[in-house]
């Protein structure tokens, strides 16, 4: 279990990179609240739900966040469009591993998206060599009446905020 556990929050580690990448062709999404469901491809654990509520400033700092992490934690970061789809690839350090993600995002960034992950570590996390994940977002409608912009109710119900979080950080420079 906490095998999975690990292994589980090193593949979220990896969704939200590649998710964060961010670039100049990075579609905005709709504002509203969003339903994340990350899974493991192998679908040998339970998918993850999360949600979150965005308008247009927050959905760009998440961008500026993910882009702020990348030059921090990962040596590479590459993002083109193939088609339709938008390609991510990744190298970033998570903990004492180093995480080599490649991610294809497919979807119209307004009422869904999927991004789908092959990552690779080195060493070993949790002691897997690699995994995949999927990652299938929706628009659900206007944010709740108790949500904020920034707002993420992570799996279990742990609340965070986005501009809260980018607040302390300055505070901290």
């Amino acid at each position: 279990m906490k095998n999975t556990k690990a292994l589980s929050a090193a593949l979220l580690c990896s969704l939200a990179g590649a998710a964060l990448a961010g670039g100049p062709d990075y579609p905005p999404r709709k504002p509203g609240l969003w339903e994340m469901t990350m899974s493991q491809a192998d679908g040998k654990s339970a998918p993850h739900v999360a949600q979150q509520c965005i308008d247009a400033k927050t959905d760009q700092a998440m961008r500026e966040l993910g882009q702020g992490m990348g030059q921090n934690a990962c040596s590479k970061q590459e993002m083109r469009k193939e088609g339709d789809k938008l390609v991510v690839d990744s190298v970033c350090k998570i903990g004492t591993s180093t995480a080599t993600t490649h991610a294809v995002l497919s979807g119209d960034f307004t009422s869904a998206y999927r991004m789908e992950t092959r990552s690779t570590y080195e060493p070993p996390v949790a002691g897997r060599k690699e995994g995949s994940a999927i990652m299938e977002t929706k628009w659900v409608g206007p944010c709740k009446s108790d949500q904020k912009p920034g707002d993420m109710i992570m799996p279990g119900g742990m609340k965070m905020n986005i501009s809260d979080m980018q607040a302390m950080q300055q505070k901290r420079k």
